[in-house]
């Protein structure tokens, strides 16, 4: 009895930390494009900047600068360079939250490189339900996993200690008859 009420509890447990999963990667994907649009302001900028005198890219117009003799336009540059950088790794983050399913978004956050990004939506995130059906199965199905995972060896030892006393009550049985 105490096992099948522990088992609800772990379940009940997983599924609620399961379901906060789904509410993490929309907050993540409302942060990301925010930073994805200011970002690409920036970007465009450059763009303009760049054919405005004549350089074929935005590239070309940085290759250019960092060649310049006064140290605070190389220092620019490498700025620009950063920015452009970043911009194309938020496009493709861009791609995984558009097109992509809950376990890629999921792998996508929880990549080590992007644990800073993380830590910033984690720290205005407030728990919740998800209110879509993609959202509940995958909290049900992870809540489920984690459930068998956690209970798992508990439910094998015991099942071992019932065969073990059995067997022992069939020995001494059939032994003293």
């Amino acid at each position: 009895m105490i096992g099948r009420l522990l088992d609800k509890l772990v379940f009940g447990a997983a599924l609620i930390l399961a379901l906060q999963v789904p509410q993490l990667a929309d907050h993540y994907h409302q942060f990301l494009s925010g930073l994805y649009e200011s970002t690409k302001w920036q970007v465009d900028g450059y763009q303009a900047t760049a054919r405005e005198y004549g350089y074929p890219s935005v590239r070309a117009l940085v290759e250019h600068h960092m060649q310049n003799d006064v140290a605070s336009v190389r220092k620019d540059a490498l700025q620009k360079l950063a920015t452009l950088d970043q911009y194309e790794h938020l496009q493709a983050g861009m791609a995984v939250f558009e097109n992509g399913n809950l376990l890629s978004q999921t792998m996508y956050m929880l990549h080590p490189e992007r644990y800073r990004y993380l830590e910033k939506v984690v720290s205005n995130f407030d728990p919740g339900v998800p209110l879509t059906l993609g959202g509940w199965t995958f909290g049900v199905v992870v809540g489920l996993l984690i459930n068998t995972v956690l209970t798992l060896p508990f439910a094998l030892w015991t099942r071992r200690r019932m065969v073990g006393r059995s067997s022992k009550q069939k020995t001494l049985t059939g032994t003293s008859s």
